[in-house]
């Protein structure tokens, strides 16, 4: 009797919760294959508009768990049970989390921003929070910059994002300013040609744009000449120094001083 009781509780079971299990069966398995469709997907459309790899990875796991979580409550509600807890409970850890690391979270947003509209790459000359530096990583956090000086700097990704960025890299081409001083008693346009030969005769100072040497001031000691060739961002320093040295070696060559400052002191008697 009891056999007969307890194999018809199981065969009321059976009818009651069978078809919702083969049905949470059914939604899971098509779900997932859904799932896996609308990952691929998006890594396709991520890869053919250049986003950058890590930025694609977190953005695919991302949505995945997002997708399984949604799949996951839609089982659970198949076989009866109440998922309006659980999203209660999934709502409520993500307020306190998204509370505890607001600053993290900052930073998390400011480095999607960064990976998607690419105000720089890595490898770009960059000037960003008083920093100057190459992009050596950009991380979902924290961007690093190697600076001149060949130290390691972190800027987290929440600042960076909000605050002014100069790239020198992004037009290829960079000015390099100098200024040299001249006599009053020397040949301005002499002194004008002699630079601009130093100019164009250096390969590494680019033919367009064209450099310029121009008048810039009248100042208490020297007639102040502008010197502006243009370089490559790899060459830019090479340039600098490279146009100071030779520009001082022909302009004493030719016969033109470059003075330094100097002051005349008169010494009356008062007698």
């Amino acid at each position: 009797m009891d056999a007969e009781k307890w194999l018809d509780k199981g065969i009321e079971f059976i009818m009651n919760f069978g078809p919702k299990v083969i049905g949470a069966i059914f939604i899971w398995i098509i779900g997932s294959w859904i799932i896996k469709r609308i990952l691929g997907a998006t890594a396709m459309v991520m890869s053919k508009r250049n986003y950058d790899e890590s930025l694609q990875k977190f953005l695919t796991n991302l949505l995945g768990w997002v997708l399984k979580i949604v799949l996951i409550l839609a089982v659970l509600g198949t076989v009866g049970v109440e998922t309006t807890s659980f999203a209660a409970i999934l709502a409520a850890a993500g307020l306190a989390i998204g509370m505890a690391l607001q600053g993290s979270l900052a930073n998390f947003a400011g480095g999607v921003l960064i990976m998607v509209f690419k105000p720089f790459k890595i490898g770009d000359l960059i000037e960003a929070q008083g920093v100057t530096g190459v992009v050596k990583e950009i991380e979902i956090f924290t961007t690093k910059l190697l600076t001149p000086e060949n130290k390691e700097a972190i800027i987290p990704n929440g600042t960076l994002s909000n605050g002014n960025i100069i790239n020198y890299t992004s037009e290829g081409k960079l000015r390099v300013d100098l200024n040299i001083g001249i006599g009053y008693n020397d040949d301005i346009k002499k002194a004008k040609d002699v630079i601009m030969k130093v100019l164009t005769d250096s390969p590494k100072v680019l033919k367009d744009p064209a450099p310029t040497v121009a008048v810039s001031e009248l100042g208490d000691n020297a007639i102040n000449l502008v010197v502006r060739p243009y370089a490559d961002v790899v060459n830019y320093w090479d340039v600098y120094f490279e146009t100071l040295e030779d520009c001082k070696t022909a302009l004493d060559a030719a016969g033109i001083s470059i003075p330094y400052p100097q002051r005349d002191v008169h010494i009356h008697n008062a007698n």
